[in-house]
């Protein structure tokens, strides 16, 4: 289950928040890794540092670096609370596993939130925008800003993929645009921790002041090609627990008109399971104009049973590329830009604009 290798740190890549990506020599060869110094302490030139290789080894796109276990002849200093009570949190996250990371629950008895959250109850309308993958994130915040400039945007951070939310490089671009994020279930490292999707909806509205939200799986999304084995199925779970808070849930659609797997083109067999067979609360699906007419009627056609139980709106698209073409961050889904895959792109950045023009509760 786990490849270690044991390396020496050769030189530090570059750094974004939370993370450190290193050059490891290990096996007469220097590979990729990423140290996460809340994690393990903080690497310098010349470390002894174990490395768990497994994900390089197999050539994950994601994920497809070794990863620091530990720096065995260096560790990090203990937190400065003594750790035998409760002040500084008790929610274990990664449970279990050797690299625990124990935090404060934004509403836990310790928390300066826990007033706020013990009250909370509703999220008064607030509309939440669902997607599938990571990657669709900074397309739905472009949508969202280029209709209402202004809005205040949360990103609530599902446990599907990747855990520390340290990884992903598109949150640290976003940093300067977004309202928060709080990491729920398994994942952590957000600017709010919270144990379950429905509290970190209400942490979201209530403690970060969301005018709109975004709820998906951090990077690396899990699938084996069976209708149900993809972690992306909690989706459906996310537009359940968005209706019985009293939110408004905007179902952002996985349409690929550059994916090449057959199950992926047109709409994702993820978006149809995930909606049309999990999500039980009737949901907005936006579906953009301007798709190709070809890709348009295929969509329009695998759509329609949804279209029993869910709201199928109809969004206008101008201005909307070159909202996606300003974006902060660079657009990649599973290695294909806005170019490659601009349906996928516009059909996020249109759950967006739809959420923003159901406007703030």
């Amino acid at each position: 289950m786990v490849r270690w290798r044991s390396g020496t740190v050769r030189a530090i890549r570059r750094r974004w928040r939370g993370t450190v990506e290193l050059s490891v020599f290990t096996d007469g060869a220097e590979l990729r890794a990423l140290a996460y110094p809340e994690l393990v302490g903080e690497p310098q030139e010349g470390d002894r540092v174990l490395l768990n290789v497994g994900a390089l080894v197999m050539g994950l796109g994601t994920g497809g670096y070794a990863l620091v276990v530990a720096i065995p002849d260096r560790l990090p200093p203990d937190p400065a609370d003594d750790g035998t009570t409760r002040d500084s949190g008790h929610l274990v996250k990664a449970r279990y596993t050797p690299l625990q990371a124990i935090s404060l629950g934004v509403d836990e008895e310790a928390s300066p939130h826990r007033s706020v959250m013990a009250s909370a109850e509703s999220l008064d309308g607030m509309p939440v925008v669902t997607a599938d993958l990571h990657s669709a994130l900074p397309a739905v915040l472009a949508g969202v800003l280029q209709e209402k400039p202004q809005a205040r945007v949360a990103y609530v951070m599902t446990d599907g993929g990747a855990l520390p939310a340290w990884f992903s490089r598109t949150l640290d671009g976003l940093r300067d645009h977004l309202a928060g994020t709080v990491t729920t279930g398994q994942a952590f490292g957000g600017d709010l921790e919270a144990s379950t999707v429905h509290t970190g909806l209400l942490a979201a509205r209530h403690v970060l002041g969301a005018d709109i939200t975004v709820v998906a799986q951090g990077p690396g999304n899990l699938g084996t090609g069976t209708t149900w084995g993809f972690s992306g199925v909690a989706l459906g779970e996310a537009i359940n627990a968005i209706g019985v808070l009293g939110g408004r849930p905007v179902g952002s659609l996985r349409v690929s008109d550059g994916d090449g797997r057959p199950r992926h083109r047109g709409v994702s067999h993820h978006s149809l399971t995930a909606y049309g067979k999990v999500a039980l609360f009737p949901a907005d699906l936006p579906v953009p104009d301007g798709l190709e007419p070809a890709l348009a009627a295929e969509v329009d056609a695998a759509l329609a049973p949804l279209a029993e139980r869910h709201r199928l709106v109809r969004v206008p698209t101008d201005g909307l590329d070159d909202a996606l073409r300003a974006s902060p961050v660079g657009l990649s889904t599973m290695g294909r830009g806005l170019d490659q895959d601009h349906a996928y792109f516009l059909t996020a950045a249109a759950a967006g604009r739809h959420a923003a023009r159901l406007g703030p509760p």
